[in-house]
């Protein structure tokens, strides 16, 4: 039986750039297809399924890089992103993949959109990194979903909002006091990202200003820049 092709847009080895794991390296698996549309995204190339590309990735030449990538496993996270991996096109490959690196003794970590909780999947992965999206990006992210993130996977995800503006900052603050009232206590963290667009100098002015609206509002997040795009530029890929 010949083996099923994986939409994959790179696979690559860098150390983490933002959120709780910043400073970590990972072998990073990016996967191709997103349908979510964020207007600020600074991966618009991962957007489409590319058919003509699927025949470079099989799963065990997918599986041969990651090794390679990691040393033969020394390196041993690795973070699967996108694109987005929660696409219905991509879950089952995702899944058969995650189980593949699990047996090998990774430790897995998954990017989600925040659009959909996929239980089969997260059940699997070491870490969730969960998007709530803010009105920036013009999309909108149920606040019910990180409602059911931290019933199902307490201790096991964190929720990253990206801030262009202060209408960014105030609706994270409204939906944390929310889902506070509603859950009684807030276990994960919620880091905001400053925005850094590309192609934009470094935005100085407003990290200055999320760092100080989380100050004065009850510092209920963690405001964590993006350290890839400060090293190497807003443009770079794959670092």
């Amino acid at each position: 039986m010949s083996e099923s092709y994986l939409s994959i847009n790179s696979i690559y080895k860098a150390t983490e750039g933002e959120g709780v794991h910043i400073g970590r390296p990972q072998v990073f698996v990016r996967f191709q297809g997103c349908f979510v549309g964020c207007v600020n995204c600074d991966s618009k190339d991962t957007w489409l399924f590319n058919d003509s590309d699927k025949d470079k990735w099989t799963l065990s030449k997918v599986l041969d890089e990651i090794w390679s990538l990691s040393g033969e496993g020394s390196l041993s996270w690795i973070s699967i992103t996108g694109g987005d991996p929660l696409h219905p096109k991509n879950v089952f490959d995702v899944e058969v993949l995650v189980k593949e690196l699990k047996k090998k003794g990774f430790f897995v970590n998954v990017e989600a959109a925040g659009t959909r909780v996929v239980p089969s999947l997260f059940d699997m992965v070491d870490y969730i990194s969960f998007d709530f999206k803010t009105p920036s990006t013009n999309v909108k992210t149920d606040q019910s979903l990180i409602q059911k993130m931290e019933q199902l996977y307490k201790g096991k995800f964190q929720v990253k909002s990206v801030v262009e503006s202060k209408i960014d900052f105030e609706y994270c603050q409204k939906s944390y006091l929310e889902l506070k009232r509603q859950l009684d206590s807030l276990a994960f963290p919620w880091v905001l990202t400053p925005s850094y667009n590309v192609n934009e100098s470094f935005p100085e002015k407003r990290f200055q200003d999320v760092l100080s609206w989380n100050e004065s509002s009850g510092a209920h997040f963690r405001v964590i820049g993006q350290q890839h795009k400060w090293v190497f530029g807003s443009s770079a890929k794959n670092v």
